[in-house]
């Protein structure tokens, strides 16, 4: 039962609204069927599939709401959890910021779902270990991966008319290739909603070579370096970037988007001018939803256009107390590049660092946005345009604000993480000291 039609969820929609005694009410529907490979130490630890629909039923009586959820879905259940949703809703406090629901909305078509991912079978997923395992057992290299993917549908309707319905599908495939002397790490990560699009041979491939490459590594002395951050590396602070981006918090002064005496800095530059960021539910390489969890359409959003902010996300309470149109947050985002390979990026640094990934990642000042966090399975030494050697693995401690004040070259971008993101050069990024893991 996992991935209804649009009818089908309709229909069971329907019999929640006829029940419904609320004064206003929101449900939501979801279902997914998927499933997992999980290998480590050359050898399937774990294989299973999932199958799951949900329904979640919001009742309100004025500002007074409550939720319930069940799976069941013949009418006396149905019934049931929409009772059970109304008498809770009785019994709690009003919400001061409770939102009554939208009237209905007009939404694009969205292009998240692909057959291929949805009949993904058993057999598939063993291969993709295979592809993994064995080349590493080739070369003395030691395996852990895992490959997770699912395909569904959500659908939500509400006491003033509104329905909304949009189905999905996604592949994540992630490995770490250990040298067996235990001195190298490699690791690369894919994501995809069409798996035709995947290619887990050549993935695996990457991560054992930075793994013999970065055996025997080198401690070089922490300080301002320039650094060249893989996009799996550099997705990690543009994200927390991204989704700090919150006007409430940029009105109420916790934010890096904050105004010293009060307001936000929309519609001020503040990084490098090349920075142009933008979100696009429809964009052939990382399509979204396109619509939120409450309803609001998603459109294309431009975030950043020549380092300037263009837009704040606001939900719909914070909207309502601004007087503006809210904006909700979007699947994804998209950073604009240039056209240089991280090869070329590496020929044109005469000296520098290259960065896979970091991880470890924690908040030390909302307010500046700054991180700290660890570098790890690859990090090279590179002179005169040429990787010269691994070094150890550093702490850093950076601002992407800075970061990308800091910026001299972009590369190619590429999806990570349900984003596009160039590869990036950067000057003067902070290492603070070496860490002894691998």
């Amino acid at each position: 039962m996992a991935i209804l039609t649009k009818e089908q969820a309709r229909q069971i929609l329907d019999k929640v609204k006829s029940f419904s005694k609320a004064d206003s009410f929101e449900a939501n529907l979801f279902g997914n069927q998927g499933g997992n490979i999980r290998y480590a130490r050359n050898t399937v630890s774990t294989s299973g599939e999932e199958n799951n629909t949900t329904l979640v039923v919001q009742s309100a009586y004025g500002k007074r709401v409550a939720t319930s959820t069940i799976n069941e879905f013949d009418d006396a259940s149905i019934e049931k959890v929409v009772r059970r949703s109304e008498e809770m809703a009785q019994l709690a406090p009003e919400n001061p910021e409770f939102m009554e629901p939208l009237g209905p909305q007009t939404y694009d078509e969205g292009k998240e779902f692909f057959e291929s991912t949805a009949n993904i079978t058993p057999e598939y997923r063993a291969k993709v270990a295979q592809t993994s395992i064995d080349p590493a057992s080739a070369k003395d290299i030691t395996a852990a991966g895992f490959l997770e993917h699912a395909a569904g549908f959500s659908a939500m309707m509400n006491s003033k008319g509104l329905f909304a319905y949009n189905k999905s599908s996604s592949v994540d495939f992630t490995v770490t290739m250990r040298s067996n002397d235990g001195t190298g790490s490699g690791w690369v990560t894919r994501d995809v909603n069409d798996v035709s699009k995947l290619d887990t041979a050549s993935a695996s491939q990457v991560a054992i070579e930075k793994a013999l490459m970065s055996r025997e590594a080198k401690a070089i002395e922490p300080g301002k370096y320039t650094v060249i951050l893989e996009p799996a590396a550099g997705v990690d602070l543009l994200s927390n970037m991204f989704f700090s981006m919150n006007a409430r918090s940029a009105d109420e002064g916790r934010s890096f988007l904050s105004k010293a005496g009060g307001g936000t800095k929309l519609g001020e530059k503040l990084v490098d001018e090349r920075v142009n960021i933008y979100s696009d539910p429809l964009h052939p390489d990382m399509p979204s939803s396109t619509w939120s969890g409450d309803g609001l359409p998603i459109k294309k959003v431009t975030w950043f256009e020549k380092g300037v902010v263009k837009n704040l996300v606001y939900d719909r309470y914070w909207a309502s107390q601004k007087g503006v149109d809210p904006v909700p947050f979007p699947g994804g985002f998209i950073m604009e590049g240039g056209n240089a390979s991280l090869q070329e990026m590496i020929r044109d640094t005469k000296k520098g660092i290259l960065v896979t990934r970091l991880w470890y990642i924690r908040s030390v000042d909302p307010q500046t946005l700054l991180y700290t966090g660890l570098t790890r399975d690859g990090t090279f030494y590179i002179e005169n345009g040429k990787i010269a050697y691994p070094v150890k693995n550093f702490r850093f401690n950076e601002s992407p604000i800075i970061m990308l004040n800091n910026l001299e070259q972009m590369g190619k971008p590429e999806r990570v993480n349900g984003n596009l993101v160039p590869p990036l050069k950067i000057r003067d990024f902070t290492f603070t000291s070496l860490s002894d893991a691998i």
